[in-house]
């Protein structure tokens, strides 16, 4: 069944196949517009990227208010990487309610990630940049941040 960009089948939830072909044409972004619009598909489909926000750091950095767009190498790179992990993402397991989940959580000095797995399956990665004043926090701190955060 294909359904809101995704396809369900009894193996899990994929990307919709449009979306690949969508994603492998996507041209360099030149501006500012152009990368939220890249990061905005990217983005809907951050579920199947282990790491989403740390892998796309560079190019979401792009995006803040007042900041010069420069495309450099380290963005060229990224685009890639983004590109190439959401074209041959993982199926997403189906979450079985009757079944025990497992919440595997890490934390770096960049950002809290998270991983929603069941039978050792993965059913959805979820991850974010780490929020300003969680910087200075030490590591226990960061750690117990990433399982609240995966739990919410």
């Amino acid at each position: 069944v294909h359904y809101l960009g995704h396809v369900i089948s009894k193996e899990g939830i994929a990307v919709d196949p449009s979306k690949i072909v969508a994603i492998t044409e996507w041209p360099t972004p030149k501006n500012v517009h152009e990368v939220r619009s890249f990061m905005g598909l990217a983005g809907y489909y951050r579920k199947f990227v282990k790491d989403f926000s740390k892998v796309a750091a560079p190019i979401t950095s792009l995006q803040k208010k007042d900041r010069k767009f420069i495309w450099n190498d380290k963005c060229e790179t990224t685009f890639k990487i983004l590109k190439s992990q959401l074209t041959s993402a993982p199926i997403l397991a189906v979450p079985d309610p009757n079944k025990n989940f497992t919440v595997v959580t890490d934390a770096s000095g960049e950002g809290l990630g998270g991983v929603l797995l069941q039978n050792d399956q993965v059913i959805a990665y979820e991850s974010r940049k780490l929020k300003l004043h969680e910087l200075n926090y030490a590591p226990h701190d960061l750690e117990l941040a990433a399982i609240v955060h995966a739990l919410q």
